[in-house]
């Protein structure tokens, strides 16, 4: 009798959470909701952030405030949206390495990524690019490599900062290559964008997305792309494994939120972004920019980054790229 009284208790409390996490739920958002941005404004993700909160504002009915917290590869972002309220009100557009290689490259991080951040969904996914300013010299990836290893450390190249994917993309093709340039972190891409346009470093590695236009306005020369095949938005870039077979590297942003944020909420938040990555609209913008809308759910999100991360984990050991 006492047994049976405790699981109807138990049952019935069991249907009241689950009651008022769906009232939540059905009630999200019911203020403006902040998307904190970890680098500085003009890059791609800050342009992917963009794009989505624009057609989530109209959703919402929602104002949508984008917070930019540039600085140590985006570490200060994700730090800042892991310390945050729970609530579904701060969401966190995450580029790929900062949940999955920083947590190996840095000896030191404030936050932990694997426990104080949940995966919502992947929004956006493609290359980088190899560009230079189109008064340096290489007219191609093999003229690079040529240069590079003719003057060990002579030319620089510039990122969005130290463990971001786009030093990482750099650093992949250095590999690849075996030259030996010197890395220049900045705050975002769009100031080492700013410096390569200026003529201070020599070449940025940024994802597509960032460069493109600058791409095709002829202020930058892009010398490949890191896909396995050519960009259709670049159809005349080569594809660095054209010169270097096998070579791909791939970046991506996504939606996380603090630890303890409700599963409804962002079951909610995960439905209508991927129903905004399927209006006509949004699709035709990432693919003008070179990137391909996701909209995952939040499991397979998860399991993504839970996967990436392993292989960085042996990427970084092996090349020693940690950071004090």
């Amino acid at each position: 009798m006492f047994k049976n009284k405790y699981l109807g208790n138990s049952l019935v409390a069991v249907f009241t959470a689950l009651a008022a996490t769906a009232a939540i739920a059905q009630g999200y958002p019911s203020k403006p909701v902040r998307i904190i941005v970890p680098f500085a404004p003009g890059g791609a993700t800050d342009v992917t952030t963009r794009v989505v909160a624009q057609k989530l504002t109209d959703t919402w009915h929602q104002n949508i405030v984008v917070d930019n917290r540039a600085g140590a590869g985006g570490n200060i972002g994700a730090d800042l949206a892991a310390k945050s309220p729970p609530d579904g009100y701060t969401l966190f557009m995450t580029s790929g390495s900062i949940v999955t290689a920083n947590q190996h490259m840095y000896r030191r991080l404030s936050y932990n990524a694997d426990k104080d951040l949940m995966a919502v969904t992947n929004v956006a996914s493609g290359p980088q690019a190899i560009v230079v300013n189109p008064s340096f010299a290489a007219k191609t990836v093999k003229d690079l490599i040529t240069m590079a290893k003719a003057k060990p450390k002579a030319i620089t190249f510039g990122s969005a900062g130290v463990g971001t994917q786009t030093h990482l993309a750099g650093e992949n093709f250095i590999f690849a290559a075996g030259i030996d340039v010197v890395h220049i972190p900045y705050k975002g891409e769009a100031p080492a964008i700013a410096d390569l346009l200026g003529g201070q470093i020599q070449f940025v590695t940024p994802n597509l997305s960032a460069a493109i236009n600058f791409v095709r306005s002829g202020k930058l020369r892009a010398l490949a792309v890191t896909s396995k095949t050519r960009s259709k938005q670049l159809p005349d870039v080569p594809a660095v494994a054209e010169t270097l077979p096998g070579f791909e590297n791939l970046g991506w942003f996504g939606f996380m939120v603090p630890a303890g944020t409700p599963r409804a909420v962002i079951d909610k938040i995960q439905k209508d972004t991927a129903a905004a990555l399927r209006d006509p609209a949004i699709v035709k913008r990432f693919n003008d920019l070179g990137m391909v809308p996701v909209g995952n759910d939040s499991v397979t999100f998860a399991r993504d980054i839970k996967a990436e991360s392993a292989v960085w984990a042996r990427v970084i050991r092996e090349r020693k790229l940690q950071v004090n």
